[in-house]
């Protein structure tokens, strides 16, 4: 069993997803040797947009399982549809940091036919993440049993990271789209000391090859290694801990990725902020996680608790079931 009675804190990005669709082809108004020239512009045939952000879409599965969480970040003075949206799902609002001059995050994206695609990231207030202090909130709210790092603005983790080893905050590390673009030095300071680390494979990789830790010595620094193996499910080791390894979730239908390891995360953070085993918080997350993967946008799904606990059994059994069925409401 794992003892993470507290608070939970999920800081990272919070973002909206503008997301249109073109019917024709990007590549048939683009003229190679004008390229220098370029001005173009595509009719659209509809509008998505999307609550997203990792750290929003951490909170919202936290909160649909009953729990709740801390969001920690900044937005703009455009939130308050998405914080109303939140809130109504169990998220703890009252610490984000909102910016008098800059707009919520935002990413903009049109796909064309072939799926190729035209995007733009704006990261707006996110990039005044690194003012949050987070023993203020810690006050307001008690001592966490975890606190989640994701991606975010890079000195944000940096700062928070920081703050939860001179604390002795127990944090999870979940670097995440960051490693595409942080250097080797930043890396090894967002892992070193992290009670779990989670990546996927592909990320885990990134980080060896990035930091020049081997494996062995990405595991020194970390307690637990939590690596999402897709549909093969999810690998969980640690120095005094025996490789446990859980399959996905059975009979998924995928539609869109988008915020399924988010999903993960929230489901895993879940189990164990209920006192349940590793093995038991890596079911819940791949349940969740398959909720996800059949659902267009990262947190429009929603099911019962007869209906989740349901999906558990089908998936790994009665005992699952009746253990997590206790606590997910």
């Amino acid at each position: 069993m794992t003892d993470a009675t507290g608070s939970l804190l999920i800081a990272a990005s919070i973002a909206t997803d503008h997301l249109m669709t073109f019917e024709g082809k990007f590549a048939d108004s683009l003229v190679v040797e004008q390229l220098d020239k370029l001005s173009v512009s595509f009719l659209v045939n509809d509008l998505e947009v999307r609550r997203g952000g990792c750290a929003g879409n951490i909170s919202f599965g936290l909160g649909v399982l009953g729990l709740r969480p801390v969001l920690v970040g900044a937005v703009g003075e455009d939130f308050g549809d998405y914080q109303s949206w939140l809130e109504r799902h169990g998220v703890d609002c009252d610490h984000i940091h909102v910016s008098p001059t800059r707009h919520t995050a935002r990413f903009v994206c049109t796909n064309d036919s072939t799926m190729a695609q035209i995007a733009s990231f704006y990261p707006g207030a996110m990039t005044e993440a690194r003012e949050i202090e987070l023993k203020p909130i810690v006050d307001a709210v008690g001592e966490p049993a975890y606190v989640l790092i994701g991606p975010d603005d890079p000195e944000a983790m940096l700062r928070h990271t920081e703050e939860c080893r001179q604390r002795g905050y127990r944090f999870v590390a979940d670097p995440s789209q960051q490693l595409a673009f942080g250097d080797g030095d930043l890396i090894r300071q967002l892992i070193d000391g992290a009670d779990i680390l989670i990546t996927n494979e592909y990320e885990s990789h990134v980080i060896e090859k990035k930091t020049g830790w081997t494996g062995d010595d990405v595991q020194e620094r970390v307690r637990l290694q939590v690596t999402t193996l897709g549909a093969q499910g999810v690998r969980i080791q640690g120095t005094d801990q025996a490789v446990i390894e859980v399959p996905a979730a059975k009979d998924v239908t995928p539609v869109e990725p988008t915020g399924v390891g988010d999903a993960f995360r929230a489901g895993f953070l879940a189990a164990l902020g209920w006192g349940l085993s590793l093995e038991r918080a890596a079911q819940t997350g791949c349940v969740l996680a398959a909720y996800v993967v059949e659902t267009v946008g990262p947190q429009e799904y929603s099911f019962t608790a007869a209906e989740f606990v349901e999906r558990l059994r089908a998936s790994y059994g009665d005992e699952p079931a009746a253990e997590i069925g206790k606590y997910v409401s």
